[in-house]
């Protein structure tokens, strides 16, 4: 039998306080953890060889047939030496057949395990109570991310669990090296946290600083979760509207970023886990990219990173040699138009960028069932009758078609939104200075990305400023497993 103590104060009373001391304690439990008012906390009271105790549980987070086992085995032990115990320890190690069991003596401790799932079992005659952790939560199936598929390769996904969570990187990493740091955060909702992260290869001076800003949140409850944590944990400026955290719900990803060096948090409640730092080329690699060839995997990420530029740049240049066409080159003659139709180009371009996220938004709350027929629907009012009612020019609709489609070509979407908001103020800015709107643009973006720093620190462009070789080619080319084992 396995059992897990903390380091605590033990007392034995004398038979003298003993009622007392069990009936205070019981009561503040009782007052505090609502007994009366709340009927899905349990208080369960048993008469054991004139010794009375008390389990306190929350109906739900405790399997039944542990909890049954544990009063049967306490019904049916020999308890005659109980008054001859010189501590709860001792007594813990004759009386629990359970494999995880800790101490504790303070009350608002107490108060937090019930209502995490954990069993307290409170003993005439000690004040320190017996913490038993067999709690269990409700979950869903260990399904493949919806956003993050891969053709090959395993289809498992994190759950809402934090335990589970936990297991599934164990299990991929077995080494005694890998750390699970527990905390919690929220005065009010307590939230469970694990940092997860290899001892010999993580930066400390990084994981220090992580660990002193979760340590200073003051907040009542994570109500959203990895979001509420990504805020408090890298304060960026409002005016960047670049993703500084990285998400994933893939386990293999996760153990993956683990043996980088870098520092997963795990945050109960929620399928994603967040990865520190986050530099801006990492969102240019993809599980899929390791599950193919090598000579395919580079070809998929350069794919990935033209058209992450052309999603970026393709509207505001156009726009741009639209609104000066004396500077287009000849090849690009084609693409100027002379008839834009009823509305300015720029009114045009707007609208269309404001109208697709109001049918992605449209889309997330329609029906599964009439999915199909909402995009069909979309299409056609976005499509020909859009340009045959004059409002679209056909060029713009192409443009704008193209740039929704390659959005989908990365995973993040908050990257997708930060792209989106630069190539929106390139276009305004063209539309107010025609000559210089398009390279002020890029410079301020240049700024904004220069200036981000990541929780660590460093430059948000790292690799590439501080430029670091060897860590540079990777955002383009990925190593083979031989070459791994030989750095």
């Amino acid at each position: 039998m396995i059992i897990r103590i903390s380091k605590v104060i033990f007392t034995h009373h004398k038979h003298g306080d003993v009622m007392k001391s069990y009936e205070t304690l019981t009561k503040e439990l009782d007052q505090r953890l609502r007994v009366k008012e709340n009927f899905d906390v349990i208080r369960r009271n048993l008469l054991v060889q004139d010794k009375q105790t008390a389990f306190y549980c929350i109906d739900g987070f405790v399997k039944d047939e542990v909890l049954e086992k544990m009063m049967e085995f306490i019904l049916k032990a020999d308890l005659s030496k109980m008054d001859q115990a010189k501590s709860i320890q001792a007594l813990s190690e004759q009386l629990v057949s359970y494999i995880e069991v800790d101490l504790s003596s303070d009350l608002n401790q107490m108060v937090t395990s019930v209502l995490s799932g954990t069993i307290v079992l409170i003993i005439e005659g000690y004040e320190t109570a017996l913490l038993v952790d067999a709690r269990t939560y409700p979950t869903r199936g260990m399904e493949e991310p919806e956003d993050d598929r891969v053709l090959r390769g395993s289809r498992d996904g994190f759950v809402e669990t934090l335990v589970f969570n936990t297991a599934l990187i164990r299990r991929r990493i077995r080494d005694p090296r890998l750390r699970m740091e527990y905390t919690n955060v929220g005065t009010i909702s307590k939230t469970d946290l694990v940092l997860c992260y290899m001892e010999h290869k993580v930066d400390m001076d990084m994981l220090q600083r992580i660990r002193d800003i979760i340590s200073e949140i003051q907040v009542e409850a994570l109500m959203m979760a990895q979001e509420s944590l990504a805020e408090a944990l890298v304060p960026g400026k409002w005016f960047s509207p670049f993703p500084k955290v990285r998400y994933t719900e893939r386990p293999d990803a996760a153990a993956s970023n683990i043996l980088e060096g870098k520092v997963i948090l795990i945050i109960d409640n929620s399928p994603s886990v967040l990865i520190l730092p986050t530099y801006f080329f990492d969102f240019v690699q993809e599980a899929q990219d390791y599950y193919l060839p090598p000579i395919t995997g580079i070809y998929l990420r350069c794919i990935r990173i033209g058209v992450f530029f052309a999603t970026l740049l393709v509207t505001p240049f156009w726009f741009y040699f639209n609104s000066n066409p004396h500077l287009a080159p000849s090849w690009l003659s084609f693409a100027i138009i002379e008839d834009s139709g009823n509305l300015p180009i720029i009114v045009q371009l707007l609208i269309l960028e404001f109208g697709i996220d109001a049918l992605k938004l449209a889309s997330l709350n329609t029906p599964s069932s009439l999915n199909s027929s909402f995009s069909i629907i979309g299409a056609l009012i976005l499509g020909d009758f859009a340009v045959n009612a004059g409002w679209f020019a056909p060029e713009v609709i192409l443009y704008m078609a193209f740039v929704a489609l390659a959005n989908f070509t990365q995973p993040s979407y908050e990257l997708g939104y930060g792209v989106k908001f630069m190539r929106v103020m390139m276009l305004i800015l063209i539309a107010l200075l025609p000559s210089y709107g398009l390279w002020i643009g890029l410079v301020l973006m240049a700024l904004i990305l220069y200036n981000a720093k990541t929780v660590s620190k460093q430059s948000y462009l790292y690799p590439l400023i501080p430029f670091n070789w060897s860590d540079f080619k990777m955002i383009f080319m990925r190593k083979k497993l031989r070459d791994h084992q030989n750095g």
